[in-house]
């Protein structure tokens, strides 16, 4: 279901929201929240770019070619003001780094509602984020939800027609997310499967970095079509194994994030990927990086939480593939050259 915002909405729903992270995709969102929004709450830990924000009016390390209204932010380096202040927290910072952050919070998060945009697994709990908030800090499941693609922040800067998939439990509660994000360049759909579109957001990554290793190998069109086509069956499989419900991995939040992710120039998977295909160890190929490429974290995690199923496992081969090259250092060419005998 597509829909604008509507002029209902608008004028009955009106929640406080903060946004927590100071990367391309939490500018992003900030952007497109401020589209409907008088207000909108914005955390990230630098001082020094929520200096910039407010002189400038624009972030100084992503999407720099957006500028705000700075009368329409609320600007804190301090989580905890900011937690206190919403009623919608959306957590858009690397999965890597979520533990950490989480543990600042030292005010109540009874009665927020939590949606997170993090396309990872929280390497502390080996959990994805919505299980992390329910097991770690009691939030029903209610009150988590999922914003996931297909979209590239770079493409919601330069305004190009993007759609967005709101997950939650509560489909009212997915709505006015996804009302609050709606507007002439954002369209966005309603889902109940959150656990399937996180698991599915962490995964496409993944496949993004295979995809750009058989690019920087220098393999064809033709032979990454095979790779996607493979890769769709693969999450399918894996997704199945961690969450069964009826779904379509066909639909947008999971297939056509997985094509934006794996084909796109804008995304840092693939370039982490196409990188190490040409050559870069995957240390330099990371420090070359200006942002984190959240597949690194997710090859890890996907694999061992795979790994630990023991006899009820998904069959993985481009998972397993992508974790010998980057935690095992294996040959990419000879890896990868084993891996396109296992496709079809």
């Amino acid at each position: 279901m597509y829909f604008y915002i509507s002029e209902k909405t608008k004028m009955s729903v009106k929640p406080k929201v903060a946004v927590f992270g100071g990367g391309s995709w939490a500018t992003a969102i900030v952007k497109m929240l401020c589209e409907n929004l008088d207000e909108v709450g914005w955390y990230m830990r630098s001082e020094y770019a929520l200096e910039h924000i407010k002189k400038e009016q624009h972030n100084p390390n992503y999407l720099s070619s957006v500028e705000f209204k700075i009368d329409q932010l609320k600007l804190s380096n301090d989580i905890n003001e900011l937690v206190s202040y919403a009623d919608y927290l959306i957590f858009v910072i690397p999965s890597a780094f979520v533990h950490s952050e989480l543990q600042k919070i030292t005010v109540s998060l009874k009665g927020k509602i939590l949606f997170t945009a993090i396309k990872g697994i929280v390497p502390e709990s080996s959990l994805i984020v919505g299980d992390h908030f329910y097991t770690h800090y009691n939030i029903p499941f209610k009150d988590i939800g999922v914003i996931t693609g297909p979209c590239h922040a770079e493409e919601v800067a330069l305004e190009r027609l993007s759609y967005l998939t709101i997950a939650c439990a509560d489909e009212d509660k997915a709505q006015i997310v996804a009302d609050m994000l709606s507007c002439n360049y954002i369209r966005c759909s309603i889902s109940d499967d959150i656990k399937g579109t996180e698991y599915a957001a962490m995964l496409k990554n993944i496949y993004a970095i295979a995809a750009g290793i058989y690019h920087g190998l220098g393999y064809g069109d033709n032979f990454q079509s095979v790779l996607m086509s493979n890769a769709i069956r693969e999450m399918k499989r894996y997704v199945k194994k961690v969450h069964k419900m009826k779904r379509d991995i066909n639909d947008s939040a999971y297939l056509g994030d997985l094509l934006v992710t794996g084909y796109s120039t804008f995304s840092r998977n693939r370039l982490l990927g196409t990188m190490i295909g040409k050559g870069y160890t995957v240390k330099s190929a990371i420090m070359e990086m200006s942002m984190v490429a959240e597949g690194y974290y997710a090859t890890k995690s996907a694999y061992e939480l795979n790994q630990a199923r023991e006899n009820n496992k998904a069959k993985t081969p481009i998972i397993n593939a992508v974790y010998a090259v980057l935690y095992e250092h294996k040959n990419p060419k000879k890896i990868f050259k084993k891996l396109t005998e296992k496709l079809n």
